[in-house]
């Protein structure tokens, strides 16, 4: 038994290691250390290319529901995640060198996978099975190959880098330490306080601020999980402050009140040394991001920049048409896709993914009979949302984290307190019952804890300011006529996260980073 897989990702990393401890053997394609692309920084596989953070570790919400569906099933990446893990209140972040070094030492060491430093340029012809992992990155030869086996309908996305600040550079009689309501250790993220006044010259700098100009060939569409802030701020004033500036559940310690806004900095590394602005995905020129957030950002005016945001364009494929119900491609069945580059969008996500079509291949070589998990679990809903049946009909397929959503509506009456803890249970009794009937062993689910307190009501945090209580407004969106922020849930501005990922029909990876700083990221924002 013998699989390609191309690509060294977190899909890609996770279906060899779980084809390889079932058995197979498999040729792991990774053009790294040869080459990379203008995002890659490191020669380890797994590489997290933007945030650290692999989203909330509570089952209670949808991407900690797959992170425990992944633990069950016995996940390398989750177990390798869990190893490298860092302070991050609710949210599962990981020490990046740990977490990717520990990921590419138990690939070289399986003696069941083969590694190829080299760049795929074409698909293997088959009939052996080949798993396409090259994500959101894909290089313009193999793209090339998948436009005349797809098709030329894809659709342009743009994705986003956050800055990077050196830790010791922030000025600390300022920034105050504290996770929203005090989740995890309380003190997880390092917050920067704003005033009104302070806020509003903020986003009059942003609105003013020089942009990096797209490229002829990019079409400016982002996806609405990662809009860069300068696009928040323009679609209405107070945007940024429902959204990634929202200051809910968090207090400075020198005035005793909530913030009008703050910027969240979520650690990069174990030791502190680095911390990320959570959410500030840009297309500012470099220089002016020095120059507004030095002057405009309490707390960062003697900033020093471990790296600057960045954005740029990428690729996914029409998941419903593109490919089949096993997923492979309809045009060449002996492939099959996972990961970013079928529109599943996050860390995670592609995780999970990859998992899912390395079992799936298992039970094929195997002769063994096989049914995808059912969509009333986390894994499912994945699947609901790549072939299109989470989605009403004619919708515009777009990249997608796993969200409540995507899975389908409870049956049974319940109030909206208890909506998250029934879809949680639900889905636990849903997987055992998938795992028995594909004899897939599964860890005991953990002991049920009480989730965090509720986010309802703002007034607690907003009394004098003459304005109502935000929790009237949906998660990471600002009041009518301000401009919409669509974020999933999860712990991005409190209880809701953004994570990112772009596309375009051919993505070419080759040429050096541009010096105006739209160098192409893959990211996810989150804080808690």
């Amino acid at each position: 038994m013998k699989v390609t897989v191309i690509g060294g990702g977190l899909a890609g990393s996770e279906a060899a290691l779980v084809l390889a401890d079932g058995g197979v053997q498999v040729r792991l394609i990774e053009q790294k250390p040869v080459r990379r692309s203008p995002a890659h920084k490191s020669d380890f596989l797994a590489e997290l290319v933007c945030s650290n953070s692999l989203r909330s570790d509570n089952p209670e919400n949808a991407v900690g529901l797959l992170h425990e569906e992944l633990r069950r099933l016995g996940s390398p990446v989750l177990a390798q995640a869990d190893l490298a893990r860092v302070p991050a209140g609710d949210a599962l972040a990981v020490d990046r060198e740990i977490f990717s070094g520990g990921l590419t030492r138990k690939i070289d060491a399986h003696p069941n996978i083969t590694r190829v430093h080299e760049e795929a340029l074409a698909f293997p012809s088959g009939p052996e099975p080949v798993i396409l992992a090259t994500g959101p990155l894909t290089g313009e030869a193999l793209a090339q190959e998948l436009v005349a086996a797809v098709g030329k309908e894809r659709l342009a996305f743009y994705d986003a880098l956050a800055p990077i600040v050196q830790g010791d550079s922030i000025d600390r009689s300022i920034a105050f330490a504290q996770s929203r309501y005090n989740k995890g250790g309380g003190d997880d993220y390092l917050n920067l306080p704003f005033t009104r006044a302070e806020y509003e010259a903020f986003v009059d700098a942003l609105l003013a601020g020089e942009k990096v100009a797209p490229h002829a060939f990019e079409e400016a569409r982002y996806f609405e999980g990662c809009l860069p802030i300068e696009v928040m701020a323009a679609r209405g004033r107070d945007t940024l402050a429902f959204g990634p500036m929202k200051p809910v559940g968090l207090m400075d310690p020198r005035t005793n009140t909530q913030p009008h806004a703050v910027v969240q900095l979520r650690r990069e590394d174990t030791a502190g040394t680095a911390w990320n602005l959570v959410g500030f995905q840009t297309r500012l020129t470099w220089p002016e991001q020095k120059r507004i957030f030095g002057a405009f950002v309490p707390g960062l005016a003697k900033a020093e920049w471990v790296r600057l945001g960045q954005v740029h364009r990428n690729t996914f494929l029409h998941g419903p048409t593109a490919l089949g119900a096993d997923g492979s491609l309809r045009a060449l069945p002996h492939v099959y896709c996972a990961g970013q580059i079928t529109g599943v969008e996050g860390y995670v996500e592609s995780a999970g993914h990859g998992h899912l079509v390395a079992r799936r291949l298992l039970a094929k070589l195997r002769g063994e009979a096989w049914r995808e998990p059912p969509g009333t679990t986390a894994l499912g809903a994945l699947l609901r949302h790549i072939d299109g049946s989470a989605h009403p009909e004619g919708y515009d397929y777009q990249p997608s984290n796993v969200v409540f959503a995507l899975f389908p509506p409870l049956d049974e009456r319940h109030g909206k307190a208890e909506r998250k803890t029934k879809m949680m249970l639900r889905a636990r009794a849903a997987l055992a019952a998938w795992a028995s009937g594909v004899g897939c062993a599964l860890q005991p689910a953990p002991e049920r804890s009480e989730p965090p307190p509720e986010q309802a009501d703002d007034a607690r945090g907003r009394r004098g300011r003459g304005r109502a209580s935000r929790s009237r407004f949906p998660r990471g969106r600002a009041p009518a006529g301000q401009g919409a922020v669509a974020a999933p849930e999860v712990p991005g501005q409190p209880g809701s996260e953004m994570s990112c990922t772009p596309t375009v029909a051919i993505q070419t990876n080759s040429d050096p980073a541009p010096a105006d700083g739209s160098a192409r990221p893959v990211c996810a924002a989150e804080g808690t």
